[in-house]
């Protein structure tokens, strides 16, 4: 039996055990390591007294957490020998004090798109990298909403035409996969863009991943990842999500088609530095965290972590409140811990209310479980935000559902609408943390009482 008598705050309890396994700072902290005269961050290894100078580049949802856990680890000596310096792009409100990396804020918060601020910063950071020498090392920190927050729109792209292909691709339910493939096509520092750029002697990209798989070249659409693609591949993606003809992609089509005609068009010319690639934590890392702490509250629990993108948050919901009445009804499990980041294809503007994938996931759930009669089900983004909203997510249990009920609030309508968001707010079913400044897509929980 649980160790607690609440479904609803194991579960969240769960949850944010899951999050804060993948804090950045601590993480970066933990697996940077000085040793003498030897620097180690995860598996990759250097001499110091072969190393010049240190400048560090990146960004993401987490890249502020990482440069203080960095900082951190190297302490005030290493960083004045080595002459450590750089910049990060972050999302407003979650800058932290640092000694050394400037801490450029990017985006303004809940705003997951390419911004005017977002150029200046990735700017700076590709003068920054080609005015290292063969001596000099080079740490790229990147996590989860690096995409956004790096934006350099290449030569015949405007940002406003990058802004508008993204709302686009997202709207129609394109996965991380897809999203990337474009973006790599339209930037001069994601797909390798940045390694190419990169004149130090040895460059490491240290990355918390927010990528089902942690597929190197879509993690923040791989700036240090060379990919030769070519536009075909972007053409592609957007004929496979019906997009072609649509008006809002049209200066991107006839980018890429420009680009698919030009015989160099192949980013083929690869790095001239060394390049080394090191994950410390993924959607894996937060899921075991979170097995971890179901077993120390008493649950018999199982876990599942996605390695691809796994289709409809819907779809997602209602397989997870199956699963959720199987386990209270039958011997085995009374937890079930998962992992993953589903697509939601949005309603047309003019129907679309508010919410997010895990709104939506749980909201589908809700609608399949009814009145959740010994089932607390919860699913939440570990950056604390969800779609446009303030949101991480969202939790039903027993409560919710009578209160939903009472108020005759209608779950297909809402679905429908994508309004997810204005459907738990008056019932107390949504998820705020905050910014939690880390991101490895989404962990989901299902507790239940056995009869």
């Amino acid at each position: 039996m649980p160790a607690t008598s609440s479904l609803r705050d194991d579960a969240m309890r769960i949850w944010r055990a899951g999050v804060d396994a993948v804090r950045a700072g601590k993480l970066l902290e933990r697996e940077t390591q000085v040793a003498g005269r030897t620097l180690r961050i995860g598996d990759f290894e250097t001499s110091l007294d072969a190393v010049g100078r240190i400048t560090v580049v990146g960004g993401g949802k987490a890249a502020a957490g990482m440069a203080v856990g960095l900082e951190t680890a190297l302490g005030p000596q290493l960083i004045a020998e080595k002459h450590l310096a750089g910049c990060l792009n972050v999302p407003e409100g979650t800058v932290e004090p640092t000694t050394a990396i400037h801490l450029h804020v990017g985006r303004p918060a809940g705003v997951n798109e390419p911004r005017p601020e977002g150029v200046e910063g990735a700017r700076q950071m590709l003068r920054d990298v080609s005015s290292l020498g063969p001596s000099d090392l080079c740490i790229c920190l990147l996590s989860g909403g690096g995409s956004a927050l790096l934006p350099a729109p290449a030569a015949g792209v405007s940002l406003a035409d990058m802004i508008a292909i993204t709302k686009l691709l997202a709207a129609s339910g394109a996965t991380i996969d897809q999203l990337n493939c474009v973006r790599r096509q339209l930037s001069d520092i994601k797909g390798g863009g940045l390694a190419r750029a990169c004149t130090a002697g040895t460059l490491v990209t240290v990355i918390i991943s927010d990528v089902l798989g942690d597929p190197l070249k879509t993690i923040a659409s791989g700036p240090t990842v060379e990919c030769n693609e070519g536009p075909t591949a972007a053409l592609d993606t957007l004929a496979n999500l019906g997009l072609s003809d649509h008006p809002d992609a049209a200066p991107i089509v006839a980018y890429l088609k420009n680009q698919q005609g030009h015989a160099g068009h192949l980013k083929s010319a690869g790095p001239a530095c060394d390049v080394h690639h090191v994950i410390l934590a993924n959607n894996a890392t937060a899921v075991d965290a979170a097995g971890m702490e179901a077993e120390r509250l008493g649950y018999n629990h199982a876990m599942i972590c996605a390695s691809e993108s796994e289709g409809p948050a819907e779809d997602v919901g209602r397989h997870l409140a199956q699963m959720a009445q199987t386990m209270r009804n039958q011997p085995g499990p009374n937890c079930l811990i998962t992992g993953g980041e589903p697509t939601v294809v949005l309603a047309p503007r003019e129907l679309r209310g508010m919410g997010g994938r895990n709104q939506q996931l749980v909201l589908a759930a809700l609608a399949e479980l009814g009145d959740c009669h010994r089932i607390a089900l919860l699913s939440g983004g570990t950056d604390g935000e969800d779609g446009p909203t303030d949101a991480a997510g969202a939790v039903i249990d027993e409560q919710v559902a009578a209160a939903a009920q009472q108020e005759r609030l209608d779950q297909t309508d809402y679905l429908a609408r994508n309004d997810a968001y204005s459907f738990f707010e008056p019932l107390d079913g949504l998820i705020k943390t905050g910014p939690t400044g880390t991101n490895v897509c989404d962990v989901r929980v299902v507790v239940v009482e056995q009869s």
